[in-house]
Protein backbone atom coordinates (compact mmCIF):
# COMPACT_ATOMS: atom_id res chain seq x y z
CA UNK A 1 0.00 0.00 0.00
CA UNK A 2 2.84 2.36 0.86
CA UNK A 3 4.46 1.90 -2.53
CA UNK A 4 1.18 2.52 -4.33
CA UNK A 5 0.68 5.72 -2.35
CA UNK A 6 4.20 6.88 -3.17
CA UNK A 7 3.60 6.32 -6.89
CA UNK A 8 0.34 8.24 -6.76
CA UNK A 9 1.97 11.05 -4.80
CA UNK A 10 4.77 11.27 -7.35
CA UNK A 11 2.26 11.51 -10.20
CA UNK A 12 0.32 14.18 -8.33
CA UNK A 13 3.42 16.32 -7.74
CA UNK A 14 4.47 15.87 -11.38
CA UNK A 15 1.02 17.03 -12.53
CA UNK A 16 1.14 20.09 -10.28
CA UNK A 17 4.67 20.87 -11.48
CA UNK A 18 3.52 20.81 -15.12
CA UNK A 19 0.53 22.99 -14.20
CA UNK A 20 2.80 25.47 -12.45
CA UNK A 21 5.06 25.62 -15.51
CA UNK A 22 2.06 26.25 -17.77
CA UNK A 23 0.79 29.03 -15.50
CA UNK A 24 4.25 30.63 -15.39
CA UNK A 25 4.55 30.65 -19.17
CA UNK A 26 1.07 32.07 -19.71
CA UNK A 27 1.67 34.69 -17.00
CA UNK A 28 4.72 35.89 -18.92
CA UNK A 29 2.69 35.95 -22.15
CA UNK A 30 0.13 38.17 -20.43
CA UNK A 31 2.73 40.52 -18.98
CA UNK A 32 4.59 40.86 -22.29
CA UNK A 33 1.30 41.56 -24.09
CA UNK A 34 0.26 44.21 -21.55
CA UNK A 35 3.64 45.94 -21.71
CA UNK A 36 3.46 45.98 -25.51
CA UNK A 37 -0.16 47.01 -26.03
CA UNK A 38 -1.82 47.97 -22.76
CA UNK A 39 -4.19 46.19 -20.34
CA UNK A 40 -7.39 46.41 -22.41
CA UNK A 41 -7.87 43.20 -24.46
CA UNK A 42 -10.33 44.96 -26.80
CA UNK A 43 -7.50 47.01 -28.24
CA UNK A 44 -4.71 44.49 -27.68
CA UNK A 45 -4.89 41.43 -29.93
CA UNK A 46 -1.85 39.82 -28.34
CA UNK A 47 -3.41 40.12 -24.89
CA UNK A 48 -6.63 38.52 -26.16
CA UNK A 49 -4.61 35.53 -27.32
CA UNK A 50 -2.75 35.34 -23.99
CA UNK A 51 -6.03 35.38 -22.10
CA UNK A 52 -7.37 32.60 -24.31
CA UNK A 53 -4.24 30.58 -23.56
CA UNK A 54 -4.78 31.21 -19.85
CA UNK A 55 -8.30 29.84 -20.19
CA UNK A 56 -7.05 26.77 -22.07
CA UNK A 57 -4.77 25.78 -19.15
CA UNK A 58 -7.43 26.63 -16.52
CA UNK A 59 -5.38 29.42 -15.01
CA UNK A 60 -7.32 30.95 -12.07
CA UNK A 61 -8.89 34.35 -12.69
CA UNK A 62 -7.09 35.96 -9.75
CA UNK A 63 -3.69 34.96 -11.20
CA UNK A 64 -4.65 36.41 -14.58
CA UNK A 65 -5.74 39.68 -12.98
CA UNK A 66 -2.56 39.80 -10.89
CA UNK A 67 -0.41 39.38 -14.02
CA UNK A 68 -2.24 42.23 -15.79
CA UNK A 69 -1.93 44.45 -12.73
CA UNK A 70 1.77 43.70 -12.33
CA UNK A 71 2.53 44.43 -15.97
CA UNK A 72 0.54 47.68 -15.79
CA UNK A 73 2.75 48.97 -12.99
CA UNK A 74 5.37 51.51 -14.08
CA UNK A 75 7.76 49.98 -11.54
CA UNK A 76 7.82 46.66 -13.42
CA UNK A 77 10.55 46.35 -16.04
CA UNK A 78 8.92 43.48 -17.92
CA UNK A 79 10.44 40.60 -19.85
CA UNK A 80 12.72 40.36 -22.86
CA UNK A 81 11.92 37.72 -25.48
CA UNK A 82 15.04 35.88 -26.63
CA UNK A 83 15.57 32.86 -28.88
CA UNK A 84 18.68 30.73 -28.37
CA UNK A 85 19.97 28.28 -30.99
CA UNK A 86 22.18 25.27 -30.55
CA UNK A 87 23.01 21.66 -31.25
CA UNK A 88 22.12 18.87 -28.87
CA UNK A 89 23.61 15.38 -28.79
CA UNK A 90 23.98 13.70 -32.21
CA UNK A 91 23.86 17.09 -33.98
CA UNK A 92 20.16 17.63 -33.26
CA UNK A 93 19.11 21.23 -34.00
CA UNK A 94 17.35 22.92 -31.09
CA UNK A 95 15.59 26.29 -30.77
CA UNK A 96 14.91 27.63 -27.27
CA UNK A 97 12.41 30.47 -26.77
CA UNK A 98 12.79 32.40 -23.52
CA UNK A 99 11.08 35.25 -21.72
CA UNK A 100 13.32 36.72 -19.04
CA UNK A 101 13.87 39.71 -16.81
CA UNK A 102 17.56 38.78 -16.53
CA UNK A 103 19.15 37.81 -19.89
CA UNK A 104 22.56 37.30 -18.27
CA UNK A 105 21.15 34.64 -15.97
CA UNK A 106 19.15 33.02 -18.73
CA UNK A 107 21.94 32.64 -21.27
CA UNK A 108 24.22 31.23 -18.56
CA UNK A 109 21.60 28.64 -17.59
CA UNK A 110 20.86 27.66 -21.19
CA UNK A 111 24.57 27.37 -22.06
CA UNK A 112 25.16 25.24 -18.95
CA UNK A 113 22.37 22.82 -19.89
CA UNK A 114 23.62 22.42 -23.46
CA UNK A 115 27.11 21.62 -22.17
CA UNK A 116 25.84 19.30 -19.42
CA UNK A 117 24.02 17.13 -21.94
CA UNK A 118 26.74 17.02 -24.60
CA UNK A 119 25.44 19.89 -26.73
CA UNK A 120 26.66 23.32 -27.79
CA UNK A 121 24.94 26.69 -27.72
CA UNK A 122 25.33 28.37 -31.12
CA UNK A 123 25.24 31.94 -32.36
CA UNK A 124 22.23 33.82 -33.66
CA UNK A 125 21.24 32.45 -37.07
CA UNK A 126 23.28 29.27 -36.81
CA UNK A 127 20.19 27.04 -36.52
CA UNK A 128 17.11 29.10 -37.37
CA UNK A 129 17.57 28.69 -41.15
CA UNK A 130 16.68 25.02 -40.62
CA UNK A 131 13.24 25.93 -39.28
CA UNK A 132 10.15 27.88 -40.32
CA UNK A 133 8.52 30.20 -37.80
CA UNK A 134 4.81 29.40 -37.77
CA UNK A 135 1.70 30.15 -35.76
CA UNK A 136 -0.71 27.43 -34.65
CA UNK A 137 -4.28 28.46 -33.90
CA UNK A 138 -6.75 26.00 -32.40
CA UNK A 139 -10.54 26.36 -32.67
CA UNK A 140 -13.44 24.06 -31.86
CA UNK A 141 -14.36 21.59 -34.60
CA UNK A 142 -18.09 22.07 -33.90
CA UNK A 143 -17.87 25.75 -34.93
CA UNK A 144 -17.27 24.82 -38.59
CA UNK A 145 -19.87 22.97 -40.63
CA UNK A 146 -17.95 22.54 -43.90
CA UNK A 147 -14.21 21.93 -43.44
CA UNK A 148 -13.35 22.03 -47.16
CA UNK A 149 -15.11 25.35 -47.74
CA UNK A 150 -13.59 26.77 -44.56
CA UNK A 151 -10.10 25.77 -45.71
CA UNK A 152 -10.57 27.52 -49.06
CA UNK A 153 -11.74 30.71 -47.34
CA UNK A 154 -8.67 30.81 -45.09
CA UNK A 155 -6.17 30.57 -47.95
CA UNK A 156 -6.64 34.28 -48.64
CA UNK A 157 -5.60 35.06 -45.04
CA UNK A 158 -2.34 33.11 -45.07
CA UNK A 159 -3.40 29.52 -44.36
CA UNK A 160 -0.35 27.25 -44.53
CA UNK A 161 -1.90 24.00 -43.38
CA UNK A 162 -5.17 22.85 -41.79
CA UNK A 163 -5.56 19.70 -39.71
CA UNK A 164 -8.48 18.51 -37.64
CA UNK A 165 -9.82 15.74 -35.43
CA UNK A 166 -13.22 15.12 -33.85
CA UNK A 167 -12.81 17.95 -31.33
CA UNK A 168 -10.52 20.61 -32.79
CA UNK A 169 -9.31 22.33 -35.95
CA UNK A 170 -5.61 23.26 -36.10
CA UNK A 171 -4.75 26.21 -38.34
CA UNK A 172 -1.11 26.79 -39.29
CA UNK A 173 0.10 30.08 -40.75
CA UNK A 174 3.50 31.61 -41.25
CA UNK A 175 4.53 33.90 -38.41
CA UNK A 176 4.01 37.07 -40.48
CA UNK A 177 0.44 36.03 -41.43
CA UNK A 178 -0.73 35.45 -37.87
CA UNK A 179 -2.35 38.88 -37.49
CA UNK A 180 -4.46 38.64 -40.63
CA UNK A 181 -5.56 35.10 -39.77
CA UNK A 182 -6.51 36.08 -36.25
CA UNK A 183 -8.52 39.04 -37.56
CA UNK A 184 -10.32 36.84 -40.09
CA UNK A 185 -11.36 34.37 -37.39
CA UNK A 186 -12.57 37.15 -35.10
CA UNK A 187 -14.60 38.77 -37.87
CA UNK A 188 -16.32 35.42 -38.46
CA UNK A 189 -17.08 35.09 -34.73
CA UNK A 190 -14.92 31.99 -34.39
CA UNK A 191 -13.51 31.72 -30.89
CA UNK A 192 -9.85 30.81 -30.64
CA UNK A 193 -9.29 28.13 -28.02
CA UNK A 194 -5.52 28.65 -27.93
CA UNK A 195 -2.64 29.77 -30.11
CA UNK A 196 1.11 29.56 -30.07
CA UNK A 197 4.17 30.24 -32.19
CA UNK A 198 6.33 27.29 -33.17
CA UNK A 199 9.63 26.64 -34.90
CA UNK A 200 8.88 23.85 -37.37
CA UNK A 201 11.90 22.02 -38.86
CA UNK A 202 12.27 21.77 -42.64
CA UNK A 203 13.79 18.30 -42.30
CA UNK A 204 13.82 15.71 -39.55
CA UNK A 205 16.70 13.70 -38.12
CA UNK A 206 16.33 9.97 -37.53
CA UNK A 207 17.77 8.68 -34.25
CA UNK A 208 17.92 5.35 -32.48
CA UNK A 209 15.85 4.96 -29.28
CA UNK A 210 19.00 5.30 -27.20
CA UNK A 211 20.07 8.47 -29.02
CA UNK A 212 16.55 9.93 -28.71
CA UNK A 213 16.66 9.33 -24.99
CA UNK A 214 19.89 11.33 -24.70
CA UNK A 215 18.33 14.25 -26.59
CA UNK A 216 15.16 14.05 -24.49
CA UNK A 217 17.18 14.57 -21.31
CA UNK A 218 18.44 17.91 -22.67
CA UNK A 219 15.00 18.97 -23.89
CA UNK A 220 13.37 18.10 -20.54
CA UNK A 221 16.04 20.03 -18.65
CA UNK A 222 15.56 23.10 -20.86
CA UNK A 223 11.77 22.96 -20.52
CA UNK A 224 12.12 22.84 -16.73
CA UNK A 225 14.02 26.14 -16.68
CA UNK A 226 11.75 28.94 -15.45
CA UNK A 227 12.85 31.32 -18.23
CA UNK A 228 12.11 28.91 -21.07
CA UNK A 229 8.80 29.32 -22.91
CA UNK A 230 9.27 26.61 -25.54
CA UNK A 231 11.80 24.15 -26.98
CA UNK A 232 11.74 23.00 -30.62
CA UNK A 233 13.91 20.40 -32.36
CA UNK A 234 14.25 18.38 -35.54
CA UNK A 235 14.15 14.83 -34.15
CA UNK A 236 11.79 12.61 -36.15
CA UNK A 237 8.90 11.36 -34.05
CA UNK A 238 8.62 7.58 -33.81
CA UNK A 239 5.28 5.79 -33.96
Amino acid sequence: MGRIFEKRKHKMFARFAKMSQAFNRVRKEIEIAVKAGGPDPKGNARLRIALQNAKSVNMPKDRVEAAIKRASSKDTTGYSEIVYEGYGPHAVAIMVECATDNPTRTVANVRHLFRKFEGNLGSNGSISFMFEHKALIKINRAAVSDIDEFELELIDFGLNELLYDDESIYIYTMFEDFGSMQKALEENNLEVVSSEFQWVPNNFKELSPEQSEEVTKLIDALEDDEDVQGVYHNVAQTE
